[in-house]
């Protein structure tokens, strides 16, 4: 080939590499530009609203909550996150590692605490990376037993979903343009996926499978039917614990539907303790039943026990850890084998 086309060819080659390079340089400032015009949008609708409410109603039906009501909710809070600390004890179950019992619990309901008050990536993800790291489990297992623990929150939440779909459907607003049928068609999928995972875990014979590099191990039935008991029950008493406040005012059946939507709706939009997200959703879906100013105190009442007090203590908890860790020597630890 003549010096010529070959100088041609790898001006051409060079421009080719440069484009995507260019393109690829715009892209996250356009990313950027839309998540933040998206908040604004979200903090403009809500402010918006804000100013349609009569706070001091709203105040007045906080301090008019009877007593007994509140020990109630506070005792469903308490059994609630200590529930959800033992999803991490699965995780143990299923990838060998042997810290105890109650170091795992407090790991998982510290990480939780910071979960729902700042995210997954934060609480769900960061602070189980940097406690059971110093307590000298290795990535790998970190890995899967915060992958088991997330995925054992959800599939009781698509089991749970998929019953309120089929049986008891709720009744969306006219502008929302989402008919009965497509209900039940989204049921009929979550329904299948639960049991589609749990027909995997019992029958499969192949146990290991990779997945991008990575070997995935499929937990025994017993154990994924112990992730759908538990996090089903865990997604009851949160329901419980709004249908307690809401004094009965509301059929149990609705007040799930309703705590379900706005749960993937916090996680759709990626709002921080689905601030908002939670209380938009209930106005919408509830307020024909329940006065706004109701509502509203029963959400920032079920937000100060459920979300509030326990960051609180975890915040202590978590203190406590970091004091504790650096006292141990570098090798003390228990943790698991590098599998």
């Amino acid at each position: 080939m003549p010096a010529s086309m070959q100088a041609d060819r790898g001006t051409h080659q060079r421009a080719a590499r440069r484009v995507p390079l260019r393109s690829r340089r715009w892209w996250p400032w356009l990313k950027r530009t839309l998540t933040v015009a998206f908040f604004a949008l979200v903090a403009a609708l809500l402010i918006s609203e804000a100013r349609a409410v009569d706070w001091s109603q709203v105040f007045a039906s906080i301090r008019s909550a009877p007593l007994p009501v509140l020990l109630g909710a506070a005792a469903l809070c308490v059994l609630s996150h200590l529930l959800f600390s033992c999803f991490d004890l699965l995780g143990r179950r299923y990838t060998g590692h042997r810290l105890g019992t109650r170091t795992v619990m407090a790991v998982n309901f510290v990480s939780y605490a910071f979960n729902l008050n700042m995210g997954a990536l934060i609480g769900g993800v960061a602070f189980r990376f940097r406690l059971y790291s110093r307590l000298g489990l290795n990535p790998g297992v970190i890995t899967r037993v915060v992958s088991l623990s997330m995925l054992t929150n959800w599939i009781g939440y698509v089991l749970l979903g998929a019953i309120s779909l089929l049986w008891w459907p709720l009744v969306l607003p006219a502008d929302w343009k989402l008919g009965g049928h497509a209900l039940q068609f989204i049921g009929v999928l979550m329904l299948a996926a639960v049991s589609a995972y749990l027909g995997v875990c019992a029958f499969a014979r192949r146990r290991t499978w990779a997945v991008y590099g990575h070997k995935v191990k499929l937990p025994s039935f017993r154990l994924a039917a112990l992730q759908v008991l538990m996090s089903c029950a865990n997604w009851l008493l949160m329901a419980t614990l709004l249908y307690l406040l809401l004094r009965q005012r509301v059929a149990f059946d609705a007040v799930l539907g309703v705590l379900l939507v706005a749960a993937v709706a916090g996680v759709i939009t990626h709002v921080p303790a689905g601030l908002g997200v939670l209380e938009a959703v209930f106005v919408a879906l509830l307020s024909t039943q329940v006065p706004k100013e109701q509502l509203l105190a029963v959400l920032l009442t079920y937000r100060a026990l459920y979300y509030l007090a326990p960051l609180f203590a975890a915040t202590l908890m978590y203190l406590l850890f970091e004091a504790g860790l650096k006292k141990r020597a570098p090798g003390a630890a228990k943790g698991a084998p590098s599998g």
